[in-house]
């Protein structure tokens, strides 16, 4: 560590908010949510096949977006879906209330964790400047979340891989965070449950990583686990303050 940690950046999803529902089910029902206010606004579509093709798109999408780093958003999906079913040049005016309606599902199982607003509103109190990277398809969605988990007033920017189009681990994303303050790499910590994207992506962008595992024994960071080592890990967010105090006091002394 060069530079004694003056910032944190966190990750958002199984971070600072955990996911409560069954993937699969919840899914299913914002698809047919979505398809049901398509139909609302006069696009005719088999719901079967339109359901299948949506869904199937979106899956070979995640693989790629893996795979490149770059982030093309649900909204450029579901366009040229509707566009294979002969409905081209469809207007933002009904696409975005659409795709609010296919997020709204998934957004009633997301839910703050419980130590969130203390560990955050006591780094505030500490000093350290606080900002949220998130890899998302929909920037509205990572919006809205969170402002549901009320964790803006804490938070200097939410930058989501969907708005800017490129995705953690590319460094590229870091660096836009850096800029938001004009700190150096080394004076910034980033804190995420995810070894392939926060931790890979941080260290590589030359920030201070730290891995929080309370969510993190998911197959991706098992493939990842002897490969991919963060500075640090913590378990909660309630250990973050009292890591980056101790961090602080090494730094000192040397």
């Amino acid at each position: 560590m060069q530079n004694s940690l003056r910032a944190v950046i966190f990750d958002l999803g199984d971070t600072l908010i955990h996911f409560d529902g069954a993937w699969p089910e919840v899914m299913a029902r914002a698809d047919r949510q979505l398809l049901a206010n398509l139909h609302s606004a006069g696009l005719e579509l088999d719901e079967a096949r339109f359901l299948d093709r949506f869904r199937t798109s979106l899956e070979a999408y995640y693989e790629q977006r893996e795979a490149e780093f770059i982030e093309h958003t649900t909204a450029y999906v579901l366009r040229n879906v509707l566009a294979e079913f002969g409905h081209t040049d469809v207007d933002d005016a009904v696409l975005e209330p659409a795709l609010e309606s296919l997020y709204a599902v998934s957004q009633e199982h997301w839910k703050r964790e419980v130590d969130a607003l203390p560990t955050l509103k006591m780094l505030q109190q500490q000093g350290y400047p606080l900002g949220l990277i998130s890899n998302a398809s929909d920037d509205a969605d990572v919006q809205t979340l969170v402002d549901q988990a009320e964790l803006r007033p804490y938070l200097d920017f939410v930058i989501s891989s969907a708005a800017v189009g490129i995705r953690k681990p590319n460094p590229r994303i870091f660096k836009m965070a850096l800029d938001q303050w004009g700190f150096s790499a080394g004076q910034v910590a980033m804190v995420g449950d995810t070894l392939g994207a926060d931790i890979l992506g941080a260290r590589n962008a030359g920030l201070f990583a730290i891995w929080l595992t309370r969510h993190a024994d998911t197959p991706g960071n098992r493939d990842h686990r002897d490969t991919i080592q963060p500075d640090a890990s913590i378990e909660t967010l309630s250990e973050l303050p009292i890591l980056l105090t101790v961090l602080g006091a090494k730094s000192s002394t040397k």
